[in-house]
């Protein structure tokens, strides 16, 4: 699997990119991958120079749960830290949009991963404008206030926010979990049929279904204006469970493993020249 086939490196059409894409045993290789994942994130934090941070969007039932839930298996607990960005509370509103994104980023030698991220303020807020109201920005005082140099503005200041930190030692993945209308309709259908699935479903939904145009234009331009070097987005065929979450899965794997430097640390050399020393004190207790 060729993973550069899913990086966004010119102008994407969403429209025209494929949606489904079903790999042999993908089930079976995650398992492998993921066990490898696990691995070199012991690696990581033992090294302690680079924190990770997985960004996953994707419309309502993309699977970015079952996902998260799927390719973190095998990780140490206290190697990575999930954050679901639901609305912003009170106090979240008190700060700019940015603040409380940054303060849930990963510290060096773990994996963050943000379920839903610092993409909703240019997405949900962008369909929805009048979200953007409840932020109290000096500037704004209408709806109309939020123009386009509103949001060219926006993406400048989530642009700079990457390249910070991907310049202080953060590797960022983002990915966009694509899923056709007729797959999300058939996922809504399960979530009604299925009592245990009830709880997933909010009349919202539906709601949210009929302004899948103003969505995928929003998507596709949000992915556009921000998908650079240091921090690329990967558009990833989400019909097939099993295989978006290898295909995800896959991409972070190979891409760390293109970090030669990341590596477990050396023992100081006068502990190291004295470890029979301590296996005989240990032995003499």
């Amino acid at each position: 699997m060729q993973i550069e086939h899913y990086k966004v490196t010119s102008s994407i059409s969403l429209k025209n990119s494929k949606t489904k894409e079903v790999i042999d045993n993908a089930e079976k290789e995650l398992k492998v991958v993921r066990k490898k994942l696990g691995k070199l994130q012991d690696t990581l934090y033992a090294h302690g120079k680079y924190a990770v941070l997985v960004c996953l969007q994707g419309m309502d039932t993309a699977g970015k749960d079952s996902l998260v839930r799927e390719v973190f298996k095998d990780f140490n607990v206290r190697g990575v830290v999930v954050h679901s960005f639901k609305v912003p509370t009170e106090l979240e509103l008190k700060h700019d949009y940015l603040w409380r994104h940054y303060i849930a980023l990963p510290a060096r030698g773990k994996f963050g991963v943000f379920n839903r991220t610092h993409y909703e303020n240019v997405l949900v807020t962008r369909v929805h404008p009048e979200y953007i109201m409840g932020e109290n920005i000096p500037s704004v005082n209408s709806v109309e206030a939020i123009n386009d140099t509103f949001w060219d503005q926006r993406f400048d200041q989530i642009n700079n926010f990457e390249k910070h930190i991907a310049e202080n030692g953060t590797l960022i993945f983002k990915f966009f979990l694509n899923i056709s209308k007729e797959e999300q309709k058939n996922r809504l259908f399960r979530r009604l049929n299925k009592p245990e699935k009830h709880w997933k479903f909010s009349p919202e939904d539906l709601k949210e279904r009929k302004l899948w145009e103003a969505y995928q234009f929003c998507y596709e331009d949000a992915i556009n204006r921000t998908s650079k070097p240091h921090a690329p987005w990967y558009a990833i065929p989400a019909d097939d469970k099993p295989s978006a979450r290898y295909i995800v899965a896959k991409i972070i794997y190979d891409t760390l493993k293109t970090y030669s430097d990341i590596q477990e640390p050396e023992l100081d050399d006068a502990i190291k020249a004295n470890i029979e020393q301590y296996k005989e004190q240990l032995n003499n207790e």
